[in-house]
């Protein structure tokens, strides 16, 4: 497969570059010899040694997201902003709102960039055990995050498809690996588990639920690998093709976690979720197109959760 070399000069901007994705998205580029514009609200560790940009995308207008990719020579969009808002409010602004603006301010540049777009695999919405989820399945997302979610990663497929933006849809799978947000599922074990005590037991509350993961290295290894590719106008699975039980997932955090069996207790029972209660990626796409694949086990990912929690 030819690649498409980037510019000399030339970056790669990645927006929601403090976040637990972007943050790791913005080391795999820098390691593989990409200047990036790490672009996010707020600064900090996560941008060190990076360009910087302070920047809410959802709230400036197109034309002067445009003149600061313009005056970066930025190449490539990586959009790797996430919102965990519970509003419709909150999510319409983070998953529909900055796209919008994504889309049209690279449509106002002169030489526009590529625009890589992390969506997320509950944009499918609810799939019965034990179907594999391929990109042809039609998505009839359930949830108001699902439902925010698609909608923005169909605005660059539409702008893709009518020629506007050269874009690519990745759609991951619920992640995991260093610095996972606190405010999801795994992100949250870790904080009870650091709070527990032999003498007074944490009981943990897990679904009846088998879900695909990824550590957040691998799909930052995708973004990478997307960056250069040939392909456009499409979307592409991301995960590990496994659909692993909610309970094994915390069993292995545990383990890492060093922490003795008697300081947790674990009770079966519902969650919040964002999707469904089964999820399998079909990731031959990915392997075809971008030959990736997945190459950290959820042992070691594990691992990275607890060691490295969010900041």
């Amino acid at each position: 497969m030819n690649g498409r070399p980037l510019a000399e000069g030339s970056r790669v901007a990645v927006l929601g570059a403090t976040g637990c994705v972007g943050r790791c998205v913005s080391a795999a580029l820098a390691r593989e010899g990409h200047e990036v514009l790490a672009v996010a609200r707020r600064g900090g560790p996560a941008t060190a040694g990076h360009v910087f940009a302070g920047l809410d995308v959802a709230a400036v207008p197109p034309a002067e997201l445009a003149r600061l990719l313009t005056r970066h020579r930025v190449r490539t969009v990586v959009n790797v902003t996430g919102g965990w808002g519970t509003t419709e409010e909150e999510m319409r602004y983070a998953h529909i709102t900055l796209v919008e603006r994504l889309v049209k301010a690279v449509t106002l540049m002169d030489d526009r960039p590529r625009l890589v777009h992390v969506g997320s695999i509950h944009e499918y919405g609810p799939v019965a055990e034990p179907l594999a989820i391929g990109e042809d399945l039609e998505p009839r997302p359930a949830t108001m995050y699902a439902r925010t979610k698609l909608a923005g990663s169909e605005l660059v497929l539409d702008a893709t498809r009518a020629g506007r933006v050269d874009g690519l849809v990745l759609r991951a799978v619920n992640v995991c690996g260093p610095r996972t947000t606190r405010a999801s599922f795994l992100g949250a074990v870790v904080d009870r588990l650091r709070g527990a005590d032999a003498s007074d037991p944490v009981t943990l509350r897990v679904a009846d639920a088998r879900r695909d993961f990824i550590d957040v290295r691998d799909l930052a290894e995708a973004v990478v690998l997307t960056v250069t590719s040939p392909a456009t106008g499409q979307v592409v699975n991301i995960g590990r093709g496994e659909a692993t039980a909610m309970r094994e997932l915390v069993d292995l955090l545990v383990a890492a976690s060093g922490l003795p069996p008697r300081a947790i207790r674990v009770e079966d029972g519902p969650i919040a979720s964002k999707g469904g209660g089964w999820t399998l990626a079909d990731i031959r796409l990915a392997g075809e197109l971008l030959g990736w694949k997945p190459r950290i086990p959820l042992a070691e990912a594990m691992r990275a959760t607890w060691e490295t929690p969010a900041d």
